[in-house]
């Protein structure tokens, strides 16, 4: 919410009124392409880098493998993220085998119910079904009497039965739009407004530790995330975390922009301002100078 916020002082856009099919927005959880870049040895295929929902390494490899084009595709992908059991070894081996698409397969509680009155089951029996699957009561102890021959007598398909079998838990369709809609928009402005979403993630997200290796060129950037990358599982919390931070930063070089030098007439005690192509750090990211100097 945070980052939301600040884009929008930045900008003056309201973010309620971005519209959420731009098609520019959509094609960033496919291709990095419309960033000006394409396929990177580091950042990958997608140019999701910080976009909430869809920046971890599970659920990159699952825009890789489903390829989103539409909006309800990214809501359906954020509940097989938040759902247990629903993905691996379920959802994705049917989409990538070809017998399910996406938007056949149970990525949200609601998908059941409404899946199950559309094929013709009585409506009460669909919610008790959906009810009993979401909470992984089926996984668990099995359909109650007379559910399987109901959904075979609809023709409810064999591998829609045993996907339901082997969920643990489900999330809800309206937490998945809220949280889709907040990333879509805030991937809008990565596209549209990058400075205001650079400087925004930037002053929310970097702490000093990150700066000293940010804001001194793409090279330097590069050489701290492959030795992050190269210790693999021995890499810190810490270093976890940077190489998040230095993911964005090389991206932001990646796109022809740069930091200014920090100035101690213009720069904001913490906060990033927006330049001529590029920010300005503030005071706070000068090693040792904690944020209480920096007000001063």
């Amino acid at each position: 919410g945070d980052v939301y916020k600040r884009q929008e002082d930045l900008t003056g856009v309201n973010a309620r009124q971005i519209p959420l099919d731009d098609p520019d927005t959509m094609s960033i959880f496919v291709s990095s392409k419309v960033l000006g870049f394409e396929n990177d040895e580091l950042l990958g295929p997608t140019g999701a880098v910080a976009i909430p929902e869809f920046n971890t390494r599970f659920t990159r490899g699952m825009l890789m493998d489903t390829l989103p084009k539409d909006f309800n595709t990214l809501v359906r992908l954020s509940g097989f993220s938040h759902g247990t059991d629903v993905w691996l070894g379920n959802a994705r081996e049917l989409i990538v085998s070809g017998t399910a698409s996406v938007l056949e397969t149970v990525g949200c509680r609601d998908d059941i119910m409404l899946y199950l009155i559309s094929m013709g089951l009585d409506p009460k029996m669909s919610f008790k079904i959906m009810e009993k699957v979401r909470k992984g009561k089926v996984k668990k102890g099995g359909f109650d009497e007379g559910w399987v021959e109901a959904m075979r007598d609809h023709d409810v398909p064999e591998w829609y039965i045993d996907s339901l079998a082997k969920i643990g838990y489900l999330f809800p369709k309206a937490h998945a739009v809220a949280y889709v809609m907040m990333a879509f928009r805030i991937a809008w402005f990565k596209v549209h407004r990058p400075l205001a979403f650079y400087a925004a993630y930037f002053s929310i997200r970097a702490k000093a530790f990150d700066q000293e290796f940010m804001c001194q060129g793409m090279d330097v950037c590069q050489k701290k995330m492959r030795e992050i990358i190269a210790k693999d599982k021995d890499a810190s919390a810490v270093e976890q975390d940077m190489l998040t931070t230095l993911a964005v930063c090389y991206e932001f070089y990646l796109r022809g922009f740069h930091f200014d030098t920090i100035s101690i007439y213009d720069s904001d005690a913490t906060a990033f301002k927006i330049t001529e192509n590029g920010l300005l750090p503030p005071f706070i990211s000068v090693r040792g100078l904690g944020e209480s100097a920096a007000l001063d």
